[in-house]
């Protein structure tokens, strides 16, 4: 059900002040008590900067571009096991099949890179340490966001009375990055990441549904270029063509979304990366205007920015239960997990800290870690062979 903001107030306003009662909708034809919704739109942006966003704007609901590419895209099967991608049908594209009476998107971005943390590079090129995506570090951003969006919300409401709105925080059928970019905060690069000229691609993306008929703005331009350094540096080659992601090979999708078996092909190249991977934004060259998040909650958490991969091997089921509270990276469970973690002991030089590790979990009770394991042992005798030849 969608929400409803309904702020008390000790008396209704008049027609003098800006925001007015007054019914809202396509059949209201204005008169001298209609809202002035460009001022509105203005202190919401405003607004916005003072609950922490970085910046806001405002879409129209016309994704009619948009939706081509994502049925064309389900349609080459590159959502992979993602069934829900393909379930919404185009709710995804159309806002008001989402929800009922939306006439505009109030979108809105926060920057989380974690300042503090370690250099990225130096932890991807150490194959002892575990890399995580760094929008994982810390706590889990749908709870910060949303938490905001509420706040904005009930901001609007205490100006205008009850609206209907609903916010989103990469939690339902939405386009994001499509309605972002139309409402200003950005282009989508080659990866198909969101891109601002003034702040790179490190943030995040909220979403406020709304029958509010508020000023939007225009679309952001594209400002990539000639430039495919993305395309080139991704390990596994995800990136298809500019703005096309095969999720299939995706290392975010293969070591999150993927439930069952990374396929053997790939592992390899996933290299160290247990949660995600960052590396079409490290190369980006906007990102040297991205700036470091200044919030708290996103500061790096349990040391998980560059940990060892031994150690990570090591917890049980409630140490990774308790290391993960709070933060996005619980919702792959234990299993996976353990799976992860054992493709990057499988790419980890031989030695025989990594082998005594593996061995541990050879008996798992879990199929899939055993079968994992099994892989990176394999790898690491190989490994092993591989130096005894070479120092004959």
């Amino acid at each position: 059900m969608p929400n409803v903001a309904i702020a008390a107030r000790s008396r209704p306003r008049t027609c003098s002040e800006v925001y007015k009662r007054v019914p809202i909708g396509p059949d209201y034809t204005g008169s001298v008590s209609t809202p002035d919704y460009r001022r509105l739109t203005h202190d919401i942006k405003r607004w916005g900067a003072d609950l922490g966003f970085q910046q806001v704007g405002v879409s129209t609901t016309d994704l009619g571009a948009d939706e081509v590419h994502l049925l064309n895209w389900l349609a080459a099967g590159r959502h992979g096991e993602m069934d829900y991608m393909a379930r919404h049908g185009t709710r995804r594209s159309r806002p008001a099949e989402l929800r009922a009476g939306t006439v505009r998107v109030i979108c809105a971005r926060m920057d989380y890179d974690p300042p503090g943390a370690r250099d990225p590079w130096e932890v991807i090129h150490d194959p002892s340490l575990g890399y995580v995506s760094r929008y994982a570090l810390g706590r889990d951003y749908h709870k910060v966001l949303r938490t905001r969006l509420q706040k904005l919300a009930d901001r609007i409401a205490h100006e205008t009375g009850p609206f209907g709105y609903r916010a989103f925080v990469d939690s339902a059928p939405v386009l994001e990055k499509a309605l972002a970019r139309n409402a200003g905060l950005g282009w989508i690069g080659k990866h198909t990441n969101l891109i601002n000229k003034d702040a790179g691609s490190w943030f995040f993306l909220g979403e406020l549904y709304t029958d509010l008929p508020l000023e939007p703005d225009a679309p952001a331009r594209d400002h990539c270029g000639t430039c495919v350094r993305c395309i080139e540096v991704c390990p596994t080659q995800a990136i298809v063509g500019p703005q096309q992601l095969d999720a299939r090979r995706c290392i975010s999708y293969l070591t999150i979304e993927l439930r069952g078996s990374i396929p053997v092909e790939l592992r390899t190249a996933i290299g160290n990366r247990i949660y995600g991977c960052d590396d079409c934004q490290l190369v980006c060259p906007w990102n040297k205007f991205a700036h470091k998040s200044a919030e708290p909650d996103f500061i790096v958490r349990h040391g998980l920015d560059g940990a060892s991969l031994i150690d990570l091997f090591g917890w049980d089921e409630s140490e990774f239960l308790a290391r993960t509270e709070g933060s996005a990276m619980r919702r792959i469970g234990y299993e996976q997990w353990l799976r992860n973690l054992a493709v990057a002991l499988g790419n980890a030089p031989a030695n025989p800290r990594t082998l005594a590790a593996l061995q541990a979990r050879l008996d798992h009770p879990s199929e899939l870690v055993r079968e994992h394991v099994q892989w990176a042992l394999e790898r690491q005798t190989q490994e092993r062979v591989d130096m005894a030849i070479g120092n004959q």
